[in-house]
């Protein structure tokens, strides 16, 4: 059951550790599209993903345009406040991407715009936040896709 974990320019690496280590936890594989917010060095980075990161599954690519090139005939689903469609709507299948944004700022616009039909959102329930931690988001979505395909 692999799904497809991508980290458009994610800024924090403890945050990409946690992500990485989940991948690995649930088959996943992990996409990391620069430019990064750290070095893939960072000791942050190797500290929350302990000493798993050498058995990840893990693709680099060098900007959004080529991770799109590399996959034109994928099928996304991508992770925003400004979906409208929640996370548990959708139709997870094998080797589906599920794309998020950088932690200060998201998703880029042009990619919410040009992909509005394949929007999702995980609810919040209260006014005085406005997003999860990246790291949480990810965890959501991934076992929902695993339930899912279970």
């Amino acid at each position: 059951m692999a799904l497809n974990i991508v980290l458009f320019e994610p800024e924090i690496p403890n945050n990409t550790g946690n992500i990485g280590r989940l991948a690995l936890a649930t088959g996943s594989k992990l996409h990391l599209v620069k430019p990064f917010g750290f070095e893939i060095t960072d000791s942050r980075l190797k500290r929350a993903g302990l000493d798993y990161w050498q058995h990840l599954d893990i693709t680099t690519y060098e900007s959004v345009e080529d991770f799109f090139r590399r996959h034109k005939n994928a099928k996304f689903a991508f992770f925003s406040s400004h979906g409208h469609k929640l996370h548990w709507e959708i139709s997870f299948e094998e080797d589906l991407f599920l794309i998020f944004g950088k932690e200060s700022v998201g998703l880029p616009k042009s990619i919410i715009d040009a992909y509005k039909d394949h929007l999702y959102k995980i609810p919040l329930y209260s006014e005085h936040i406005r997003s999860l931690n990246l790291a949480n988001a990810v965890a959501i979505v991934v076992y929902e896709g695993l339930r899912q395909l279970s």
